[in-house]
């Protein structure tokens, strides 16, 4: 289940991640959902491993690796 707006993403990424961040995990998402033919927690892991790329948590804020 590709999501086609960071509005179509769970609630959980939507109240937590920044909307880049939205923006990181939903391509990295649809990208691992079909690279691995709907593997629905690989794509996850995957996702959250693109947002932790560039994104980390500080207290209960996800902010800019660098910033």
């Amino acid at each position: 289940m590709p999501y086609a707006a960071n509005e179509d993403l769970p609630q959980s990424v939507r109240a937590h991640l920044p909307p880049h961040a939205q923006d990181i995990y939903r391509e990295a998402f649809n990208h691992a959902w079909e690279q691995y033919g709907g593997e629905e927690e690989t794509a996850h892991r995957v996702a959250w491993g693109a947002v932790k790329r560039l994104y980390v948590k500080q207290g209960s804020d996800w902010v800019r690796r660098g910033l």
